[in-house]
This record gives C-alpha cells, sequence and structure tokens, in this order.
C-alpha cells in the first residue's frame, strides 16, 4: 500500500502553486523579521516638522543646526553677482541665524562656473562673496566676524555642460569658523 501525503495528492499545477503560496508565506515571515532589525526605530508622534531619524539631538546654535535648519548656500545667475529675491531670503535666515549665535565667525567663499576666463571667473566668484558680506553687515552681522574668498572655478561641485548642473557651481558657502584662517 502506497503512502499518501497531502503534496502527492495534488495534481501537477495544483501542487506548483500551492508550494509558491507556501514559498511566499515564509518570505513574507523573513522579510518583516530583517525590516525590524535594519529599520531604526523612531517613536512617532505624527509632526510634520519631527526630526528625521538620526538628526533628533541637533542643538541649536551649532554648525549642524545652521546648516540643516538655515542653509549655508546662496546661488546666483550667470555672470552676475547681483543678489535676487531667493538669495537675500536665504541671507537673511543667515543673518538672524548668525545674529543669535554671535560666538561664530563666517568664511564666505565665492564660486563660478566655467563660463569665461580663468581670471574673469574668479573675479566675479569675488564679488560675489563680497555680496554676500555686504547684506549680511547690512542685516547687523558684525563686519569683523565675516570675510570673503573668491575661488573662481576651482572648486566645482560638478564638472560638466548641463545648464542645471552648471548653476550649482554659481554659488557663495557660508562657512561657519571658531577662528579666523587665512584667506
Amino acid at each position: 500500500m502506497r503512502n499518501i501525503t497531502p503534496m502527492s495528492a495534488l495534481t501537477g499545477s495544483t501542487r506548483l502553486l500551492v508550494g509558491g503560496a507556501m514559498l511566499l508565506a515564509l518570505a513574507a515571515c523573513n522579510t518583516t523579521e530583517i525590516a525590524a532589525l535594519e529599520e531604526p526605530t523612531a517613536a512617532p508622534t505624527g509632526q510634520t516638522n519631527d526630526p528625521a531619524p538620526g538628526f533628533e539631538n541637533v542643538a541649536a546654535g551649532s554648525e549642524e543646526d545652521f546648516i540643516l535648519n538655515v542653509g549655508r548656500r546662496t546661488y546666483f545667475t550667470q555672470d552676475s553677482a547681483t543678489l535676487d529675491a531667493v538669495a537675500k531670503a536665504t541671507l537673511d535666515k543667515q543673518a538672524l541665524w548668525l545674529n543669535s549665535n554671535p560666538r561664530w565667525l563666517v568664511k564666505l567663499q565665492g564660486f563660478a562656473d566655467d563660463s569665461g576666463s580663468g581670471s574673469n571667473m574668479t573675479t566675479l566668484s569675488q564679488q560675489r562673496a563680497d555680496a554676500a558680506m555686504a547684506y549680511l553687515v547690512s542685516k547687523g552681522v558684525d563686519a569683523n566676524r565675516l570675510w570673503a574668498k573668491g575661488y573662481g572655478n576651482e572648486r566645482e561641485v560638478r564638472d560638466c555642460t548641463d545648464r542645471s548642473c552648471k548653476v550649482q557651481n554659481r554659488r557663495v558657502v557660508s562657512n561657519l569658523r571658531t577662528e579666523r584662517d587665512s584667506l
């Protein structure tokens, strides 16, 4: 007499379907367990402005606070050192933060893309850094806390020809310092 198991009683295609369903059920159990191990657990509070996991302990007035909550990059249009409304909004936030955190010094680093000669790009990048510095001073930041340096197109974010990419190189970066460094 033959011993009949539940799987041997099924036809070929049914057996395939049952086997696939069993594999899916097993995979679902393992995936959940793996995800629980890999994902950081953050206590959900349901607030839109809750810090992202890993950024819960950013201290107010810290460099991380400045970078995450204020922004340190100011962008310019091609061949221009004129501050537009967006650049001024960024610098307004920086001035407010810097006036509330007077221990920080700021090195304003100007950059340009490669749309002109090297000397023209260095001059333009210096003009951009100077424009950002003058604006911050006009908003009450002590000029003795600021210095500006233009780097031309020496330190491009990306070397590219696409217009949307090149705009990333037309910027001033406000870098916080605890002491003045050389230009």
